[in-house]
């Protein structure tokens, strides 16, 4: 039925180890190790549900549009919680007399099977709510009542999940968020999932809070979220989840209050209070340390969705000055940057060195002790081939080279030092005529951009030139 694809790493519906997904820091490392053994957790991470949302698109299947009204408003009704306030105001609205709601006792759905029928008519209802029309017949018959009426009676995740993720598609029209957002105990309801212990749920919310945050609404959410119960809590999660889905959810979530003028304006320094950037490095940190541990299941779409993350951060002044101070991340990138194969982290490597560009324009005291890590430098030049199709990649490394090496030109030096410093340059000769010679500019074409790189790459080729001449002095 679903027009969008499914999310990758979602837990499917009927999972057991639902309440297993979130875990402390100090288990995680068990935890992983575990997921190797009996490969449970693993299986449920990568197993996807039957229905899962997407986000509004111009390639929707025409037939999506057309569903007749009479069956969409058919499927509110079967969500109706037995005997509630709002399954009376839904027959007043219909003129139908009060039905019974297809549901379990007391409005909850019981332990679901694969084929509920509340659960089948909520995932029909997910679908099409992320087309705009069908959004707004639901929006016209009572549909934010009904999903809230379930979340307020249920224990279900199932049916909590549902109903978050059908607000989710809703949320995606622009035309219809303030109407959400003006629904009496919607904020409030939905910021309380977020104390929830279910992945499923939790990644849902997080979809459908990035949605509104995107939106013209932004502000009275984000005003929500202010408590620092509520963000250190989300901190935990981002810190503490085991499962992808999650995790990407979380982070786009965190990048959307980065990229909303009026959402950082509210948020950014409260989180930074508790200890926003100080996670995320904690977090990078635990991801390299698996990278060489092989009892660990691959993250690595994880850890590139991490660096992104960081570099978005280090654009930021008020992170970058917090990023420059933790000796724990110039550890990370150091790290590496040393590494001497490099291609499980290639994908990454961009990242870091516009990561490591930021630090050393604000963290000055950095750049004396990294202009004397001969194999730091050596990484450096490494890396060179792995950005030389990313422009904004490879004029940071650039500039970072400038700065280490005329640092290194300004100290004296013995003949020892001298020599292995030459040496290395020399040795990375070909790395840097490769990259040159496939990144010609004509100087009448130069920008400004190109100016400030060609200073870079003349600051770093002179060295060699210099201290190899002082070696052989000039005949008169």
């Amino acid at each position: 039925m679903s027009p969008g694809a499914p999310q990758e790493g979602a837990l499917g519906e009927g999972e057991s180890a639902r309440d297993e997904v979130l875990q402390p820091q100090q288990e995680r490392e068990a935890a992983g190790e575990q997921e190797e053994d009996d490969g449970v957790e693993v299986e449920e991470e990568e197993e996807t549900p039957t229905h899962l949302p997407f986000a509004p698109s111009s390639e929707l299947l025409d037939d999506v549009t057309t569903v007749d009204p009479s069956y969409t408003i058919s499927l509110i009704r079967q969500l109706l919680p037995q005997g509630s306030i709002v399954a009376k105001e839904f027959s007043a609205k219909q003129g139908d007399p009060e039905e019974k709601g297809e549901n379990s006792e007391n409005g909850e759905s019981a332990q679901l099977e694969s084929k509920d029928p509340w659960e089948e008519c909520g995932c029909i209802l997910w679908d099409l709510a992320a087309s705009k029309p069908q959004a707004e017949l639901m929006m016209n018959n009572l549909v934010l009542e009904v999903l809230l009426a379930n979340l307020h009676v249920t224990q279900s995740p199932r049916v909590k999940e549902i109903c978050i993720g059908i607000m989710g598609n809703l949320a995606c029209h622009e035309s219809l968020v303030d109407a959400i957002s003006m629904q009496n105990g919607l904020i409030t309801t939905v910021v309380d999932q977020l104390f929830l212990d279910d992945s499923a749920c939790l990644s849902e919310t997080f979809r459908f809070l990035a949605a509104v945050l995107r939106s013209s609404a932004s502000v009275s959410w984000a005003e929500a979220l202010l408590p620092d119960e509520i963000l250190s809590r989300v901190l935990w999660i981002v810190g503490n989840t085991l499962n992808s889905t999650l995790l990407e959810k979380s982070i786009e979530f965190l990048s959307t209050i980065i990229d909303n003028q009026d959402v950082t304006a509210i948020l950014l320094q409260p989180l930074i209070k508790v200890g926003f950037v100080d996670h995320v490095i904690s977090l990078l940190a635990s991801e390299i340390e698996k990278i060489s541990d092989e009892s660990k299941f691959d993250r690595s779409a994880s850890r590139d969705l991490i660096f992104h993350f960081m570099e978005e951060l280090s654009a930021t002044d008020i992170c970058l000055e917090v990023m420059s101070s933790s000796d724990q991340l110039i550890q990370v990138l150091d790290k590496i940057i040393k590494l001497p194969d490099k291609f499980e982290v290639s994908s990454y490597c961009a990242s870091v060195v516009m990561i490591l560009a930021n630090l050393l324009a604000d963290g000055k005291h950095i750049v004396p002790s990294l202009s004397h890590d001969l194999p730091f430098l050596e990484g450096l030049f490494d890396i060179l081939p792995l950005v030389c199709d990313d422009n904004q990649g490879r004029n940071a490394l650039w500039c970072i080279l400038a700065r280490l090496l005329a640092q290194a030109q300004g100290i004296d030096m013995n003949s020892s030092s001298l020599k292995q410093f030459v040496s290395l340059l020399l040795g990375k000769f070909t790395l840097i005529k490769d990259d040159l010679e496939s990144h010609r500019v004509d100087k009448v074409d130069l920008s400004a951009e190109d100016t400030y790189l060609k200073h870079g790459i003349s600051t770093s080729v002179s060295f060699p030139v210099k201290y190899f001449a002082s070696f052989f002095p000039r005949k008169t």
